[in-house]
């Protein structure tokens, strides 16, 4: 298919795996991440959903004034010198050497566990979420969800956790989830009430978790005992993410304050031209929006899922 050219002057191009079946917005930690980071930085971008990867074989990557840049901390490093954002100007040298290492905790050792997860153990579940069309697309999605498997495993035992046994393997996933758990307490975000860049990286690979992976030991416990991981996964969704829908919400993330106009939904955009800020009618005219109101004109504040309210709900049980 003849490539669709691209204009990247002055314009963010984020090129990432397409939009799966399930209504989440990435299957990808990492594609998830760098959305996710846009959009709390607030810069406006394109999806463009092509599949090809970066000259160095990754994806996420973005196109910039003509330039590529991959890998999501190069990418996040590029666009803090080239457009001046900075979501961890807030913190203190120590806090950022705790969030580097958080991010690299995550990022290193957690994401494989997560991989084992999502395309060993439930593969056949992956296999649904997947989004491809023709005629040909269930022997396509079983094709490439099972390729995925061989190079994840491959890639686990070169790393070293693949050498472990399956329960070794959520041992120590499990010691990771609790100690975000721990770092996160009753905080609004991992470092404190301001939203920092782990928390796009945080988000991107806990979504997972919370969304993709139906039945898993990672989710009871996300849902469970974990139930903060939880509530964090939902407060920066409804902030962020606030076309993002899922059938299967549980409503005791709900605020009590949420109104039924604040609970309808548009769909996940394929191709799309996104700024927190601003939207754009059919025209292209833009129509104002304040970052602290959703596309409905909602205050999201009231959205926010704190931790007494969680505790009342326990006690009514």
């Amino acid at each position: 298919r003849k490539e669709q050219e691209l204009d990247s002057k002055d314009a963010i191009i984020l090129h990432q795996f397409s939009r799966p079946s399930n209504g989440v917005p990435s299957l990808s930690p990492f594609c998830l991440k760098m959305e996710t980071y846009l959009r709390m930085a607030d810069l406006p971008y394109q999806n463009y959903f092509d599949g090809k990867l970066s000259p160095q074989g990754k994806m996420p990557w973005i196109e910039y004034n003509h330039k590529k840049v991959s890998g999501t901390e190069f990418i996040i490093d590029f666009l803090e010198e080239k457009l001046g954002v900075n979501l961890n100007k807030h913190l203190s040298p120590h806090e950022r050497a705790v969030s580097r290492a958080v991010t690299k905790m995550v990022e290193e050792h957690f994401y494989w566990t997560l991989a084992y997860c999502q395309w060993v153990e439930n593969l056949h579940e992956t296999q649904k979420m997947v989004s491809l069309f023709g005629p040909f697309s269930d022997l396509l999605k079983w094709i490439l969800c099972h390729l995925t498997k061989g190079i994840v495993k491959r890639e686990m035992y070169g790393h070293g956790i693949g050498r472990f046994s399956e329960e070794e393997m959520y041992t120590l996933m499990e010691k990771d989830m609790r100690t975000l758990a721990g770092l996160l307490g009753d905080k609004k975000y991992i470092m404190g009430p301001n939203v920092s860049t782990v928390d796009a990286t945080v988000f991107g690979h806990l979504a997972q978790a919370m969304w993709t992976l139906p039945g898993t030991r990672p989710e009871r416990l996300i849902k469970g005992e974990l139930i903060n991981l939880a509530m964090y996964c939902e407060r920066i969704r409804r902030k962020f993410w606030p076309e993002w829908h899922h059938d299967d919400d549980n409503t005791l993330y709900e605020s009590e304050d949420s109104s039924e106009a604040s609970k309808t939904y548009s769909p996940l955009q394929d191709f799309s031209f996104y700024s927190r800020t601003e939207t754009f009618d059919e025209e292209g005219n833009s129509i104002s929006q304040t970052p602290d109101t959703d596309y409905t004109g909602h205050s999201l504040f009231d959205s926010d899922v704190d931790m007494d309210e969680y505790r009342d709900h326990e006690q009514c049980k």
